[in-house]
């Protein structure tokens, strides 16, 4: 029963995916005596109620016996007060917990059972931690967290030897980029891609590397969202673009200062949409990658790769992934994978 209502939890908090941030998503399933769900809450937008005080507010005191929630409750003041005081209030018997907050300084737990609560952790915990793993990275590392998502065909090409690419994947597999968008902050990608597709990229924020300003400010992708510019020669404000000047090393925009910025102006997660050369280079800094495949072969050596970034004379130079998923997105497949050394 735990698991079927911490399942529940977790469903819940992602009805809040692209709204919380910098917050964490938080589902609250609340049951009485009889195990029968009486209330249920989610974190809906940064600012507004957490999920277990937008599904404690639906009770009276007393008729609520286990409350059950994916993350440790808060036990201090921010923009909210905290969730503890209300679980203690509402007279709430039960406690379940899926992990305990990456932040030491939050003590939820400990309020609630010097208040007498029986308080059960660590129900779907490996589920809940992936749920809020860019909270978790923001914690813990104080860093953005960084996806890369790509769409290739069986040979892993994003786009034949001239340049075409639309449509690799189907209608499905494209709607399913929306949704993934949404997820994060903000979407990041290079002048190159800006000049080549002219894309609109729609997104609240969006990151484009362009070392010597070479995009047309007319281009689709500059008609909406805040925007920032990441290049060599200038910081200024145009509009909604904000240029940042950036370091440079060996001819390249230092992504060690991109991501380092982005942390600094509050963005803490952005998903990287771009060719090939940068996919490659980010991959240093990436936390998880999106590949979509369609059952498609080019054939062609000349065709333009996915992740093209160094030249290797042994397999075992190899970077090496943990596959997590795959889903189907008829006609195509989704794979996402994490690098190994930030999973072990």
């Amino acid at each position: 029963m735990q698991q079927k209502y911490m399942q529940k939890c977790i469903e819940l908090a992602k009805l809040g995916e692209g709204g919380t941030s910098p917050n964490p998503l938080v589902g609250c399933v609340i049951t009485d005596e009889f195990d029968n769900v009486i209330a249920t809450g989610y974190h809906k937008k940064y600012g507004e109620n957490h999920a277990e005080r937008d599904a404690l507010l639906k009770i009276n005191k007393g008729d609520g016996d286990t409350l059950y929630v994916n993350l440790e409750p808060c036990s201090h003041f921010g923009k909210t007060p905290p969730c503890t005081d209300i679980i203690i209030e509402k007279d709430i018997k039960h406690v379940v917990v899926g992990m305990l907050d990456p932040n030491p300084s939050v003590s939820g737990i400990d309020k609630l059972k010097a208040a007498g609560i029986d308080v059960t952790v660590g129900v779907l915990e490996d589920e809940c931690k992936k749920l809020n793993e860019v909270f978790i990275k923001n914690i813990k590392e104080k860093k953005t967290f960084v996806a890369i998502k790509t769409a290739t065909t069986l040979d892993g090409k994003i786009a034949t030897s001239s340049g075409s690419s639309k449509w690799i994947t189907g209608e499905k597999a494209r709607e399913e980029v929306h949704r993934i968008r949404r997820r994060y902050d903000a979407i990041m990608t290079s002048s190159t891609t800006v000049i080549a597709d002219n894309p609109k990229m729609e997104h609240k924020k969006k990151i484009i590397l362009d070392r010597e300003l070479k995009t047309d400010l007319k281009s689709q992708i500059y008609k909406q969202g805040e925007i920032y510019v990441f290049n060599e020669k200038e910081d200024d404000l145009e509009g909604n673009i904000n240029f940042i000047k950036t370091p440079v090393k060996d001819g390249k925009i230092s992504l060690e200062f991109v991501f380092e910025k982005l942390y600094e102006l509050g963005i803490m997660s952005v998903l990287i949409e771009c060719g090939g050369k940068l996919n490659g280079k980010a991959l240093k800094y990436a936390d998880k990658i999106y590949h979509f495949l369609a059952p498609k072969i080019t054939g062609d050596n000349s065709a333009k790769s996915c992740f093209d970034y160094k030249k290797i004379t042994k397999i075992s130079e190899c970077t090496n992934y943990k596959i997590d998923s795959v889903e189907f997105f008829d006609p195509d497949i989704l794979l996402t994978y994490y690098p190994i050394d930030k999973n072990t």
